[in-house]
Protein backbone atom coordinates (compact mmCIF):
# COMPACT_ATOMS: atom_id res chain seq x y z
CA UNK A 1 0.00 0.00 0.00
CA UNK A 2 2.92 2.82 1.15
CA UNK A 3 4.31 2.03 -2.55
CA UNK A 4 0.87 3.12 -4.26
CA UNK A 5 0.45 6.45 -2.46
CA UNK A 6 3.56 7.38 -3.41
CA UNK A 7 2.98 6.82 -7.40
CA UNK A 8 0.61 9.27 -6.70
CA UNK A 9 1.67 12.70 -8.31
CA UNK A 10 2.16 15.70 -6.33
CA UNK A 11 -0.33 18.84 -6.34
CA UNK A 12 2.85 20.72 -8.16
CA UNK A 13 3.29 18.00 -10.86
CA UNK A 14 -0.80 17.71 -11.75
CA UNK A 15 -0.64 21.42 -12.40
CA UNK A 16 2.06 21.26 -14.79
CA UNK A 17 -0.08 18.88 -17.24
CA UNK A 18 -0.98 20.39 -20.17
CA UNK A 19 -4.92 19.78 -19.19
CA UNK A 20 -4.58 21.55 -15.76
CA UNK A 21 -2.14 24.13 -16.94
CA UNK A 22 -4.69 25.57 -20.23
CA UNK A 23 -7.21 25.11 -17.23
CA UNK A 24 -6.04 27.57 -15.10
CA UNK A 25 -6.20 30.13 -17.75
CA UNK A 26 -9.79 29.59 -17.78
CA UNK A 27 -10.80 29.15 -14.09
CA UNK A 28 -9.35 30.68 -10.71
CA UNK A 29 -6.34 28.85 -10.11
CA UNK A 30 -7.12 28.59 -6.84
CA UNK A 31 -10.32 26.97 -7.58
CA UNK A 32 -7.59 24.33 -9.75
CA UNK A 33 -5.63 23.66 -7.08
CA UNK A 34 -8.70 23.57 -4.29
CA UNK A 35 -9.96 20.86 -6.58
CA UNK A 36 -7.04 18.95 -7.02
CA UNK A 37 -6.28 18.34 -3.41
CA UNK A 38 -9.77 17.45 -3.09
CA UNK A 39 -9.84 14.99 -5.94
CA UNK A 40 -6.57 13.53 -4.92
CA UNK A 41 -7.51 12.85 -1.19
CA UNK A 42 -10.88 11.32 -2.87
CA UNK A 43 -8.36 8.72 -4.63
CA UNK A 44 -6.48 7.91 -1.34
CA UNK A 45 -9.59 7.07 0.16
CA UNK A 46 -10.23 4.90 -2.25
CA UNK A 47 -7.13 3.30 -2.43
CA UNK A 48 -7.06 2.44 1.26
CA UNK A 49 -10.10 0.51 0.96
CA UNK A 50 -8.60 -1.83 -2.29
CA UNK A 51 -5.52 -4.32 -2.70
CA UNK A 52 -2.17 -2.70 -3.02
CA UNK A 53 -1.63 -3.85 -6.50
CA UNK A 54 -4.18 -1.24 -7.74
CA UNK A 55 -3.05 0.48 -11.06
CA UNK A 56 -2.54 4.31 -10.39
CA UNK A 57 -2.84 6.24 -14.00
CA UNK A 58 -0.01 7.71 -15.38
CA UNK A 59 0.07 11.60 -14.68
CA UNK A 60 -0.43 13.05 -17.60
CA UNK A 61 -3.90 10.74 -17.39
CA UNK A 62 -4.75 11.82 -14.12
CA UNK A 63 -4.68 15.49 -15.02
CA UNK A 64 -6.83 14.76 -18.09
CA UNK A 65 -9.62 13.24 -15.82
CA UNK A 66 -9.30 16.39 -13.10
CA UNK A 67 -9.95 18.40 -15.26
CA UNK A 68 -12.36 16.44 -16.85
CA UNK A 69 -14.21 16.44 -13.42
CA UNK A 70 -13.87 20.05 -12.60
CA UNK A 71 -15.48 21.25 -15.76
CA UNK A 72 -18.20 18.75 -15.29
CA UNK A 73 -18.70 20.44 -11.79
CA UNK A 74 -18.93 23.80 -12.58
CA UNK A 75 -22.30 23.54 -14.00
CA UNK A 76 -25.06 25.88 -12.20
CA UNK A 77 -26.15 24.89 -8.71
CA UNK A 78 -29.62 25.77 -9.58
CA UNK A 79 -30.99 24.70 -12.82
CA UNK A 80 -34.40 25.78 -14.11
CA UNK A 81 -36.88 22.60 -13.73
CA UNK A 82 -40.50 20.83 -15.52
CA UNK A 83 -42.49 20.97 -11.80
CA UNK A 84 -44.98 17.79 -12.57
CA UNK A 85 -45.26 17.33 -8.77
CA UNK A 86 -48.61 18.89 -8.89
CA UNK A 87 -47.89 21.23 -5.82
CA UNK A 88 -47.95 24.68 -7.42
CA UNK A 89 -46.52 26.84 -4.32
CA UNK A 90 -43.64 23.98 -4.32
CA UNK A 91 -41.70 25.59 -1.73
CA UNK A 92 -38.25 24.02 -2.66
CA UNK A 93 -38.85 24.05 -6.23
CA UNK A 94 -39.19 28.21 -6.06
CA UNK A 95 -42.91 28.17 -5.62
CA UNK A 96 -44.42 29.50 -8.53
CA UNK A 97 -43.16 31.16 -11.56
CA UNK A 98 -42.48 34.98 -12.47
CA UNK A 99 -45.01 35.80 -15.47
CA UNK A 100 -43.22 37.08 -18.43
CA UNK A 101 -43.71 40.74 -18.07
CA UNK A 102 -42.09 40.54 -14.54
CA UNK A 103 -39.12 38.65 -16.24
CA UNK A 104 -38.89 41.05 -18.81
CA UNK A 105 -38.73 43.99 -16.29
CA UNK A 106 -35.61 41.87 -14.54
CA UNK A 107 -33.99 41.60 -17.51
CA UNK A 108 -34.04 45.03 -18.58
CA UNK A 109 -33.09 46.11 -15.19
CA UNK A 110 -30.34 44.01 -14.84
CA UNK A 111 -28.81 44.65 -18.44
CA UNK A 112 -27.57 47.96 -17.19
CA UNK A 113 -28.17 50.71 -14.56
CA UNK A 114 -31.62 52.05 -13.36
CA UNK A 115 -33.24 55.01 -11.37
CA UNK A 116 -33.44 53.14 -8.11
CA UNK A 117 -33.29 55.92 -5.63
CA UNK A 118 -33.28 58.93 -8.45
CA UNK A 119 -36.34 61.35 -9.62
CA UNK A 120 -35.44 61.70 -12.87
CA UNK A 121 -37.56 64.58 -13.54
CA UNK A 122 -35.39 66.68 -10.85
CA UNK A 123 -32.00 64.28 -10.38
CA UNK A 124 -32.95 64.56 -6.65
CA UNK A 125 -33.24 60.94 -4.31
CA UNK A 126 -36.12 59.36 -4.34
CA UNK A 127 -37.72 56.08 -2.51
CA UNK A 128 -37.16 53.18 -4.70
CA UNK A 129 -40.39 52.24 -3.38
CA UNK A 130 -42.53 55.35 -4.51
CA UNK A 131 -43.70 53.97 -7.61
CA UNK A 132 -44.57 50.17 -6.40
CA UNK A 133 -46.69 52.35 -2.91
CA UNK A 134 -48.54 54.32 -5.36
CA UNK A 135 -49.89 50.94 -7.22
CA UNK A 136 -50.52 49.35 -3.93
CA UNK A 137 -52.66 52.52 -2.52
CA UNK A 138 -54.41 52.69 -5.87
CA UNK A 139 -55.28 48.99 -6.16
CA UNK A 140 -55.94 47.84 -2.46
CA UNK A 141 -57.40 51.42 -0.89
CA UNK A 142 -54.37 51.93 1.49
CA UNK A 143 -53.18 55.12 3.00
CA UNK A 144 -49.37 54.11 2.33
CA UNK A 145 -47.10 50.96 1.78
CA UNK A 146 -43.63 49.56 1.76
CA UNK A 147 -41.55 46.55 0.80
CA UNK A 148 -39.31 44.29 2.42
CA UNK A 149 -37.52 41.53 1.43
CA UNK A 150 -40.15 38.53 3.05
CA UNK A 151 -43.20 38.28 4.89
CA UNK A 152 -41.18 37.32 8.23
CA UNK A 153 -39.21 40.41 7.95
CA UNK A 154 -42.28 42.47 6.81
CA UNK A 155 -43.59 41.59 10.13
CA UNK A 156 -40.20 41.91 12.04
CA UNK A 157 -39.56 44.72 11.14
CA UNK A 158 -43.44 46.49 11.85
CA UNK A 159 -43.39 44.98 15.37
CA UNK A 160 -39.68 46.79 16.02
CA UNK A 161 -40.84 49.85 14.51
CA UNK A 162 -44.30 50.28 16.79
CA UNK A 163 -43.99 48.03 19.45
CA UNK A 164 -40.41 47.90 20.83
CA UNK A 165 -39.92 46.91 24.54
CA UNK A 166 -43.67 46.96 24.51
CA UNK A 167 -46.46 44.18 24.81
CA UNK A 168 -48.46 42.36 21.55
CA UNK A 169 -51.54 40.67 22.81
CA UNK A 170 -51.65 37.42 19.89
CA UNK A 171 -54.35 34.52 20.07
CA UNK A 172 -52.73 31.26 21.40
CA UNK A 173 -53.99 29.63 18.31
CA UNK A 174 -52.29 31.69 16.33
CA UNK A 175 -49.00 31.54 17.90
CA UNK A 176 -47.07 29.42 14.74
CA UNK A 177 -45.40 30.14 11.62
CA UNK A 178 -44.90 33.07 9.49
CA UNK A 179 -43.91 31.91 5.93
CA UNK A 180 -41.59 28.89 5.85
CA UNK A 181 -40.06 27.38 9.19
CA UNK A 182 -39.99 31.17 11.12
CA UNK A 183 -42.27 30.99 14.42
CA UNK A 184 -44.23 33.96 15.79
CA UNK A 185 -41.86 33.66 18.88
CA UNK A 186 -38.77 34.44 16.70
CA UNK A 187 -40.62 37.84 15.18
CA UNK A 188 -41.08 39.12 19.06
CA UNK A 189 -37.14 37.93 19.81
CA UNK A 190 -35.73 39.82 17.11
CA UNK A 191 -37.75 42.84 16.94
CA UNK A 192 -37.63 43.41 20.64
CA UNK A 193 -41.58 42.93 21.50
CA UNK A 194 -43.17 41.32 24.18
CA UNK A 195 -45.71 38.33 23.30
CA UNK A 196 -48.83 38.08 24.84
CA UNK A 197 -50.98 35.10 24.15
CA UNK A 198 -54.71 35.29 25.01
CA UNK A 199 -57.42 32.18 25.15
CA UNK A 200 -56.26 28.72 23.97
CA UNK A 201 -54.79 26.97 21.34
CA UNK A 202 -58.66 26.33 19.55
CA UNK A 203 -60.77 29.04 21.78
CA UNK A 204 -60.18 32.55 22.01
CA UNK A 205 -63.09 35.16 22.59
CA UNK A 206 -63.37 38.79 22.67
CA UNK A 207 -63.00 38.64 26.21
CA UNK A 208 -59.73 36.79 26.07
CA UNK A 209 -58.29 39.76 24.29
CA UNK A 210 -59.86 42.23 26.65
CA UNK A 211 -57.95 40.26 29.91
CA UNK A 212 -55.03 40.00 27.99
CA UNK A 213 -54.79 43.89 27.76
CA UNK A 214 -52.39 46.25 30.01
CA UNK A 215 -50.52 49.07 30.54
CA UNK A 216 -48.00 47.70 28.80
CA UNK A 217 -49.60 46.95 25.59
CA UNK A 218 -49.09 48.65 22.09
CA UNK A 219 -50.59 46.30 19.66
CA UNK A 220 -53.02 43.58 18.82
CA UNK A 221 -51.56 41.08 16.59
CA UNK A 222 -53.94 38.86 14.10
CA UNK A 223 -52.00 36.11 12.61
CA UNK A 224 -54.33 34.12 9.73
CA UNK A 225 -53.65 30.40 9.64
CA UNK A 226 -51.52 29.19 6.75
CA UNK A 227 -50.93 25.24 6.06
CA UNK A 228 -53.63 24.05 8.79
CA UNK A 229 -57.00 24.06 9.83
CA UNK A 230 -58.19 23.24 13.50
CA UNK A 231 -60.99 21.01 13.11
CA UNK A 232 -63.40 20.11 16.03
CA UNK A 233 -64.36 22.65 18.89
CA UNK A 234 -63.19 26.22 17.73
CA UNK A 235 -63.85 29.82 18.08
CA UNK A 236 -62.11 32.39 16.67
CA UNK A 237 -62.55 36.47 17.37
CA UNK A 238 -63.36 38.37 14.04
CA UNK A 239 -60.99 40.88 12.32
CA UNK A 240 -63.63 43.79 12.59
CA UNK A 241 -64.59 42.83 16.36
CA UNK A 242 -60.69 42.92 17.32
CA UNK A 243 -60.41 46.09 15.20
CA UNK A 244 -62.87 48.02 17.01
CA UNK A 245 -61.17 46.53 20.43
CA UNK A 246 -57.68 48.19 19.54
CA UNK A 247 -59.83 51.99 18.48
CA UNK A 248 -61.54 51.66 21.88
CA UNK A 249 -58.51 51.06 24.26
CA UNK A 250 -55.87 53.10 21.83
CA UNK A 251 -54.01 50.26 20.67
CA UNK A 252 -52.47 49.57 17.20
CA UNK A 253 -54.39 47.05 15.25
CA UNK A 254 -51.76 44.58 12.78
CA UNK A 255 -53.15 41.67 10.31
CA UNK A 256 -50.59 40.10 9.35
CA UNK A 257 -52.11 37.44 6.21
CA UNK A 258 -49.79 34.23 5.90
CA UNK A 259 -51.96 33.53 2.90
CA UNK A 260 -53.44 36.12 0.48
CA UNK A 261 -54.34 36.90 -2.93
CA UNK A 262 -54.87 40.40 -5.00
CA UNK A 263 -57.72 38.40 -6.65
CA UNK A 264 -61.37 36.93 -5.67
CA UNK A 265 -60.16 32.92 -5.79
CA UNK A 266 -63.11 31.15 -5.20
CA UNK A 267 -64.20 31.00 -8.82
CA UNK A 268 -61.13 28.81 -9.45
CA UNK A 269 -62.21 26.39 -6.86
CA UNK A 270 -59.80 27.80 -3.94
CA UNK A 271 -61.30 28.84 -0.59
CA UNK A 272 -60.08 30.26 3.11
CA UNK A 273 -57.48 32.20 1.08
CA UNK A 274 -58.04 36.31 2.01
CA UNK A 275 -58.26 38.63 -0.45
CA UNK A 276 -55.98 41.69 0.93
CA UNK A 277 -58.22 44.60 0.05
CA UNK A 278 -61.00 43.16 1.49
CA UNK A 279 -58.96 42.85 4.40
CA UNK A 280 -57.59 46.16 4.24
CA UNK A 281 -61.38 47.60 4.11
CA UNK A 282 -61.77 46.03 7.49
CA UNK A 283 -59.30 48.72 8.82
CA UNK A 284 -56.37 47.32 10.78
CA UNK A 285 -54.01 49.75 11.26
CA UNK A 286 -51.00 47.61 9.27
CA UNK A 287 -52.11 44.75 6.87
CA UNK A 288 -48.85 42.27 5.81
CA UNK A 289 -49.01 39.98 3.21
CA UNK A 290 -46.04 38.32 1.17
CA UNK A 291 -45.80 39.21 -2.88
CA UNK A 292 -45.68 35.53 -3.69
CA UNK A 293 -47.87 32.66 -2.80
CA UNK A 294 -51.53 33.51 -4.24
CA UNK A 295 -49.86 36.71 -4.71
CA UNK A 296 -48.00 35.27 -7.82
CA UNK A 297 -45.32 37.81 -7.81
CA UNK A 298 -41.44 37.69 -6.58
CA UNK A 299 -40.78 36.54 -2.60
CA UNK A 300 -40.86 39.73 -0.78
CA UNK A 301 -43.35 41.30 2.17
CA UNK A 302 -45.50 44.26 1.78
CA UNK A 303 -47.25 46.09 4.66
CA UNK A 304 -50.11 48.69 4.03
CA UNK A 305 -51.57 51.12 6.24
CA UNK A 306 -52.22 54.14 8.17
CA UNK A 307 -48.91 56.73 6.36
CA UNK A 308 -47.36 57.75 9.73
CA UNK A 309 -47.14 53.84 10.57
CA UNK A 310 -45.89 53.56 7.45
CA UNK A 311 -43.26 56.38 7.68
CA UNK A 312 -42.20 54.69 11.12
CA UNK A 313 -41.43 51.53 10.17
CA UNK A 314 -39.63 52.35 6.55
CA UNK A 315 -37.66 55.21 9.26
CA UNK A 316 -36.27 51.94 11.41
CA UNK A 317 -32.56 50.89 11.03
CA UNK A 318 -33.82 47.46 10.03
CA UNK A 319 -34.90 48.33 6.93
CA UNK A 320 -31.60 48.84 5.78
CA UNK A 321 -31.11 45.22 6.05
CA UNK A 322 -34.56 43.95 4.97
CA UNK A 323 -35.55 46.11 2.11
CA UNK A 324 -36.42 44.99 -1.43
CA UNK A 325 -34.43 45.72 -3.52
CA UNK A 326 -34.63 47.16 -7.28
CA UNK A 327 -35.42 43.35 -8.99
CA UNK A 328 -38.19 42.76 -6.41
CA UNK A 329 -39.44 46.17 -6.82
CA UNK A 330 -40.01 45.77 -10.15
CA UNK A 331 -41.09 42.03 -10.78
CA UNK A 332 -43.77 43.17 -7.62
CA UNK A 333 -44.51 46.00 -9.68
CA UNK A 334 -45.40 44.16 -12.69
CA UNK A 335 -47.38 41.77 -11.01
CA UNK A 336 -49.42 44.55 -9.82
CA UNK A 337 -49.77 46.13 -13.36
CA UNK A 338 -51.08 42.28 -14.50
CA UNK A 339 -53.50 41.89 -11.61
CA UNK A 340 -55.36 45.09 -11.98
CA UNK A 341 -57.50 43.34 -14.94
CA UNK A 342 -58.61 39.58 -14.30
CA UNK A 343 -58.51 38.31 -17.21
CA UNK A 344 -55.00 39.46 -17.95
CA UNK A 345 -54.30 38.48 -14.98
CA UNK A 346 -55.38 35.19 -15.36
CA UNK A 347 -53.73 34.61 -18.87
CA UNK A 348 -50.07 36.17 -17.96
CA UNK A 349 -49.73 35.20 -14.24
CA UNK A 350 -48.68 31.84 -14.35
CA UNK A 351 -49.92 30.41 -10.61
CA UNK A 352 -53.81 31.72 -11.87
CA UNK A 353 -52.62 30.08 -15.36
CA UNK A 354 -52.35 27.42 -13.87
CA UNK A 355 -55.34 27.21 -11.66
CA UNK A 356 -57.37 28.52 -14.04
CA UNK A 357 -56.63 25.44 -16.27
CA UNK A 358 -60.21 23.74 -17.25
CA UNK A 359 -59.94 19.63 -16.67
CA UNK A 360 -60.94 18.74 -20.03
CA UNK A 361 -57.44 21.07 -21.24
CA UNK A 362 -54.99 18.75 -18.71
CA UNK A 363 -57.13 15.63 -20.24
CA UNK A 364 -56.58 16.43 -23.95
CA UNK A 365 -52.59 17.08 -22.92
CA UNK A 366 -52.24 13.95 -21.07
CA UNK A 367 -53.91 12.29 -24.57
CA UNK A 368 -51.72 14.00 -26.35
CA UNK A 369 -48.28 12.92 -24.18
CA UNK A 370 -49.21 9.54 -23.28
CA UNK A 371 -49.08 7.84 -26.61
CA UNK A 372 -45.09 10.03 -26.96
CA UNK A 373 -43.78 9.07 -23.55
CA UNK A 374 -44.66 5.40 -23.84
CA UNK A 375 -43.33 5.15 -27.27
CA UNK A 376 -39.40 6.23 -25.28
CA UNK A 377 -40.02 2.69 -23.81
CA UNK A 378 -38.88 3.59 -20.48
CA UNK A 379 -42.17 3.04 -19.11
CA UNK A 380 -46.11 1.78 -19.65
CA UNK A 381 -48.15 5.24 -19.32
CA UNK A 382 -52.15 5.47 -18.25
CA UNK A 383 -54.13 8.21 -17.60
CA UNK A 384 -55.50 8.85 -14.28
CA UNK A 385 -57.59 11.89 -12.43
CA UNK A 386 -56.38 12.88 -9.50
CA UNK A 387 -56.41 15.80 -6.98
CA UNK A 388 -53.88 18.51 -6.39
CA UNK A 389 -53.10 20.38 -3.68
CA UNK A 390 -51.87 23.43 -4.63
CA UNK A 391 -48.94 24.47 -1.36
CA UNK A 392 -48.78 20.37 -0.82
CA UNK A 393 -50.78 20.53 2.25
CA UNK A 394 -54.03 18.66 2.54
CA UNK A 395 -56.43 21.63 3.52
CA UNK A 396 -59.59 22.29 2.80
CA UNK A 397 -60.38 24.69 -0.12
CA UNK A 398 -56.65 24.38 -1.33
CA UNK A 399 -57.23 21.77 -3.88
CA UNK A 400 -58.17 21.19 -7.52
CA UNK A 401 -58.87 18.07 -9.70
CA UNK A 402 -56.41 17.19 -12.12
CA UNK A 403 -55.14 15.01 -14.38
CA UNK A 404 -51.93 12.71 -13.91
CA UNK A 405 -49.64 10.55 -16.06
CA UNK A 406 -48.83 7.11 -13.93
CA UNK A 407 -46.15 5.31 -15.27
CA UNK A 408 -44.91 2.28 -14.50
CA UNK A 409 -41.23 1.68 -15.64
CA UNK A 410 -40.42 -1.24 -17.90
CA UNK A 411 -36.89 -1.79 -16.36
CA UNK A 412 -35.89 -0.77 -13.17
CA UNK A 413 -37.56 1.07 -9.97
CA UNK A 414 -40.28 4.42 -9.88
CA UNK A 415 -37.81 5.48 -7.59
CA UNK A 416 -34.83 4.90 -10.11
CA UNK A 417 -36.93 6.33 -13.18
CA UNK A 418 -38.02 9.63 -10.52
CA UNK A 419 -34.03 10.11 -10.30
CA UNK A 420 -33.24 9.98 -13.64
CA UNK A 421 -36.21 12.52 -14.73
CA UNK A 422 -34.49 15.09 -11.71
CA UNK A 423 -31.12 14.55 -13.32
CA UNK A 424 -31.57 14.46 -17.29
CA UNK A 425 -31.92 17.42 -19.52
CA UNK A 426 -34.11 19.07 -19.14
CA UNK A 427 -34.63 18.23 -15.28
CA UNK A 428 -38.45 16.74 -14.38
CA UNK A 429 -39.27 16.29 -10.65
CA UNK A 430 -42.33 13.84 -10.58
CA UNK A 431 -43.71 12.74 -7.63
CA UNK A 432 -43.90 9.06 -5.87
CA UNK A 433 -47.04 7.13 -5.74
CA UNK A 434 -46.00 3.39 -4.60
CA UNK A 435 -44.48 2.02 -7.72
CA UNK A 436 -45.68 4.28 -9.94
CA UNK A 437 -44.44 7.57 -11.14
CA UNK A 438 -46.94 10.74 -10.98
CA UNK A 439 -46.52 13.62 -13.46
CA UNK A 440 -49.20 16.10 -12.65
CA UNK A 441 -50.02 17.98 -15.33
CA UNK A 442 -51.96 21.11 -13.10
CA UNK A 443 -48.72 21.93 -12.31
CA UNK A 444 -46.33 21.99 -15.74
CA UNK A 445 -46.79 24.97 -17.93
CA UNK A 446 -48.26 24.18 -21.78
CA UNK A 447 -45.14 25.31 -23.00
CA UNK A 448 -43.20 22.53 -21.34
CA UNK A 449 -44.81 19.39 -23.08
CA UNK A 450 -42.81 19.43 -25.61
CA UNK A 451 -39.60 19.79 -23.30
CA UNK A 452 -41.47 17.17 -20.89
CA UNK A 453 -41.23 14.54 -23.64
CA UNK A 454 -38.43 15.43 -24.78
CA UNK A 455 -36.79 14.56 -20.93
CA UNK A 456 -38.38 11.25 -21.25
CA UNK A 457 -36.56 11.01 -25.13
CA UNK A 458 -32.91 12.06 -23.63
CA UNK A 459 -32.86 9.02 -21.25
CA UNK A 460 -34.28 6.24 -23.74
CA UNK A 461 -30.88 7.16 -25.69
CA UNK A 462 -27.73 5.72 -25.19
CA UNK A 463 -25.04 8.27 -23.42
CA UNK A 464 -22.64 9.68 -25.75
CA UNK A 465 -20.15 10.86 -22.90
CA UNK A 466 -20.01 9.54 -19.09
CA UNK A 467 -19.55 12.56 -16.43
CA UNK A 468 -16.38 12.57 -15.23
CA UNK A 469 -16.00 11.68 -11.22
CA UNK A 470 -13.07 11.73 -8.98
CA UNK A 471 -12.52 7.47 -9.46
CA UNK A 472 -9.59 5.57 -9.96
CA UNK A 473 -11.44 3.16 -11.70
CA UNK A 474 -10.67 2.81 -15.89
Amino acid sequence: MPNVFRNLPSVSELLESPPLKSLVNQVNRNVVVTRVRHFLDDMQAQLRTVAAGMHVPAPAELALRIADWIRADRGPAIVPVINATGVILHRTLGHAPLADEAIAELAALTRGYANFGMNLATADDSRADAAVERQLMRFIGAEAATVTSNLASAAAVSLAALANEREVVVARGQVTSIGEDFRVPDLFHFSGAKLREAGTANVTRIGDYVAAITPQTSAILHVSASGFKVVGTTEHTPLDELVALARRSGLKMINCLTESSLLDLSPYGITGVPEVAASVRVGPDLTIFSGDGFVGGPACGVVVGQRSLIECIREHRLMCAVGADKLTLAALGATLRLSEDKETAERAIPLLSLIATPLENLRQRAERLAPQIAATGLATVEIVAGQSYIAGHEVPGQSLPTIVLSLSPQNGTAEQLAASLRTGAPAVVPRLNNDRVILDLRSVMPRDDLFLVGAFASLSRPSETQSSAPSIES
